[in-house]
């Protein structure tokens, strides 16, 4: 009994650290360390390394060590190649061309401001699935149509709340969080994309457009926003001009991934395609699109190391949280916090729909502190197959509310990365961000609930 309530107070001085902005990386690390700490201390059977030292102290190192290898060897280089193909496309105007044709749709509602804010929502949405970075990609958007939204008459604030919003259901094979939950639960990161999240995503949708058009009207009419057009901030660098045609550069891996699976019935024998091969093959065509372009070697050879400056910044910043977490999971782990919510459900009569349902709303929760869904999920989401173990379900039925709820409690959370970035650049707080974003977000959170569990 002692424990379980243990691993729920080192969870409450997490997330004080987390809200009050300590380094979230350092303090799951450490966390996770100390649950382990604790749980030997309790005698109640911590992990041990696969190849212990002989003395404890030394393991827990051993175990930060393992993590390193086994993340760097498998989902860690898969996320670093998005990384750095996503730097790489957007360097050279790759993600731009992309974005300028999907919301070339916009024009047919130029009557109907509000309309248009929330048209954005689903065709970026579907950039997010080619241009799996929040940050990225709304600042992309940022640069491109939040500029024409205010020209059409829409508000600051409802142009950049609908920006948000196209990141706020991280879904995709070549999403961090995707990657993860396919790793999980042992399936495909493209069969997960096709077969679990595209048909809760559709709803989801659907619900933020009509949210997001009554509240920011609501919220429009009672204060007087400034729809003059002002520009970015001159710290925004525009992004480069590049051909129509490498708006096929960011949807190649979709492309393959989806072409070279067993989604695919066109190739006898089937031929398979990992999301990192992936990624390095879309890399490779866009330099030889780099080289028609500009017919200088040296340059197109030197710019290749976007991609690695590209794949460092993501194992400095997603790699190693995904590493940190781990250590953190396993620390609730040995510390009883699955076997607590186990009991706890069987003493409150909660089956598997009761316990899914807690750890989504954990999940959004934890995701508001940190100001990052990837941190959140990375932490609760292995203790996902264990759970499903226990109620004899599908690790994917609890997993993939948890998967979109983590992405959900970002976009709400005032110390989010993608909201500090657009707020400033379109010259609001990033609570009043916050507040054009909470009520869409629960009511989504709400309705995937039901839809998906009931």
């Amino acid at each position: 009994m002692l424990s379980p309530i243990i691993a729920v107070l080192f969870i409450i001085l997490v997330a004080w650290m987390l809200l009050n902005e300590y380094y979230p990386h350092a303090v799951l690390l450490l966390a996770g360390l100390a649950m382990l700490v604790t749980a030997k201390a309790l005698g109640i059977g911590p992990t041990e390394a696969e190849s212990a030292t002989g003395f404890y102290p030394f393991d827990l190192f051993q175990l930060v060590r393992e993590s390193f290898g086994k993340t760097n060897m498998g989902v860690g280089l898969m996320i670093m190649a998005i990384g750095g193909f996503v730097a790489y496309i957007e360097h050279i105007g790759a993600s731009k061309a992309l974005v300028e044709l999907a919301m070339k749709p916009l024009a047919l509602l130029r009557n109907y401001p509000q309309l248009t804010a929330v048209a954005v929502i689903p065709i970026s949405q579907m950039l997010f699935v080619a241009i799996p970075s929040a940050a990225g990609l709304s600042l992309l958007l940022m640069a491109s149509i939040f500029p024409i939204l205010l020209n059409l008459g829409v508000s600051r604030l409802s142009a950049v709340s609908v920006i948000t919003a196209s990141t706020a259901i991280g879904l995709g094979p070549a999403s961090a969080m995707t990657v993860r939950a396919a790793e999980i639960i042992k399936v495909p990161a493209v069969d997960y994309f096709v077969q679990e999240q595209i048909p809760l995503v559709l709803p989801l949708s659907l619900v933020l457009a009509i949210c997001y058009y009554f509240v920011n009207r609501h919220f429009d009419r009672r204060l007087s926003q400034d729809t003059s057009g002002r520009k970015e901030s001159e710290s925004t660098k525009e992004p480069k001009k590049a051909p129509a045609i490498y708006a096929l550069i960011p949807v190649l891996p979709i492309l393959l991934l989806i072409l070279f699976s067993d989604l695919s019935k066109l190739f006898d024998p089937p031929i398979k395609l990992e999301t990192t091969t992936a990624m390095f093959i879309s890399l490779f065509v866009a330099l030889l699109f780099e080289l028609v372009r500009y017919k200088n070697l040296k340059q197109v050879l030197a710019s290749l190391k976007l991609f690695w400056n590209g794949m460092g910044n993501i194992f400095k910043t997603v790699v190693t949280l995904i590493i940190a977490a781990d250590i953190f999971s396993q620390g609730l782990i040995e510390l009883g916090l699955i076997r607590g919510l186990l009991e706890l459900s069987n003493s409150i009569g909660l089956n598997a729909i009761g316990i899914g349902i807690v750890m989504t709303l954990m999940i959004f929760a934890a995701a508001m502190l940190m100001g990052s869904g990837n941190a959140a999920f990375f932490a609760f989401g292995p203790l996902i197959p264990n759970i499903a173990a226990k109620f004899g379900v599908n690790s994917a039925y609890l997993i993939l509310p948890m998967n979109f709820a983590a992405s959900m409690g970002r976009t709400v959370s005032p110390v989010a990365g993608v909201l500090i970035a657009t707020a400033e650049i379109a010259q609001v707080s990033t609570l009043q961000i916050v507040r054009r974003n909470l009520i869409p977000l629960l009511t989504a959170l709400v309705i995937m609930l039901i839809y998906h569990f009931i």
